[in-house]
């Protein structure tokens, strides 16, 4: 293993399969991703991660059988950014999946930083979908259709009328949405989606359709823990629209992370952020990346890698849709 304030030359790291089997999940991502598995509830494919118990682990390389928190106090600013490294430390900042809803995801919502770090001493969670693919009439929750107060949230949760109290969107192809901590959310069965989100799994789960777990127990509700997390106003944003064209188009630009989607038709060049690493998700396509090192990478559909601080710029060449994340 490398020792920590050695100097991290310009590479790519591919990670390891780090799949979720779950109540809700299906055989989407195995498709997706060309792979054969034996499970058919596998809900989540965690890409990119540094959260505890979770790491993502380096398959190929020098560096290979090295999780990505490893990484990170071997290399600090040189592999996340030092601006990045100041704030952050050792914890890598988003986190990134895929995400096979073949049945509803229960109805949840985050805490913000503030609220998150008095309670569970981590970060809130903010996040975005990128819709890869969805069935004809597939929907998500997204917001309130009208605003409530937190008396009438309880009585809804009573009355087992939440759901008449949410936004409900129908998803296409491309959708994106954007959810910043205290939106109340649920992703509907038949949605093939990317997920980038602040590192935290806080979650209050706050409906659950009556399912019953594999112990044959109802699943936990979080009540009144979401009291003071939710967001009880309309909001207009949930839906983000933006060009439909090849190149580099922004998606989303927030305080936690920056989303771009690259259509590659042939040769793109493409500049690193100023001090700062990559997130590279393939979401259709293949193409090869070179990022200044003499090595050719490839990237095919359902595959993520991390371009490190330290490479200047990425050049790509084939047909492929990237989706980028950084922070």
């Amino acid at each position: 293993m490398a020792k920590t304030g050695e100097i991290l030359r310009p590479q790519l790291f591919k990670f390891g399969l780090n799949l979720k089997t779950v109540l809700w999940g299906g055989d989407k991502i195995a498709a997706f991703k060309s792979i054969d598995l034996d499970s058919h509830n596998v809900g989540e494919s965690w890409e990119i991660s540094g959260l505890k118990g979770h790491e993502s682990v380096v398959v190929e390389g020098e560096h290979e059988g090295i999780n990505l928190r490893q990484l990170i106090k071997l290399y600090k600013g040189q592999l996340v950014g030092n601006h990045i490294y100041r704030k952050h430390g050792n914890e890598f900042p988003l986190l990134v999946k895929f995400i096979d809803a073949h049945k509803d995801l229960s109805v949840q919502v985050h805490p913000d930083d503030d609220l998150a770090r008095r309670r569970h001493h981590c970060s809130g969670k903010a996040e975005m979908w990128y819709i890869i693919n969805a069935e004809p009439n597939a929907s998500l929750l997204a917001g309130m259709s009208r605003t409530i107060t937190p008396k009438e949230y309880l009585q809804h949760m009573e009355d087992g009328t939440l759901l008449d109290v949410l936004a409900r969107h129908t998803t296409h192809r491309g959708d994106i949405f954007f959810l910043p901590a205290g939106r109340i959310h649920s992703i509907g069965a038949g949605n093939l989606l990317l997920e980038i989100q602040q590192s935290s799994d806080i979650t209050y789960r706050v409906y659950d359709y009556d399912r019953i777990d594999t112990n044959g127990k109802p699943r936990e509700l979080h009540t009144h823990l979401a009291i003071d997390a939710i967001d009880y106003t309309v909001s207009s944003d949930c839906l983000r629209h933006y060009p439909d064209r090849t190149g580099n188009i922004r998606l989303i630009k927030s305080i936690f992370f920056d989303v771009d989607r690259i259509i590659i038709d042939g040769a793109y060049h493409l500049p690193m952020p100023h001090d700062a690493f990559l997130c590279l998700m393939c979401v259709d396509g293949h193409c090869t990346i070179n990022c200044g090192n003499g090595m050719l990478y490839d990237i095919n559909r359902g595959e993520s890698l991390l371009a490190p601080a330290c490479v200047h710029s990425l050049d790509f060449k084939g047909k492929a849709t990237i989706i980028t994340a950084t922070t």
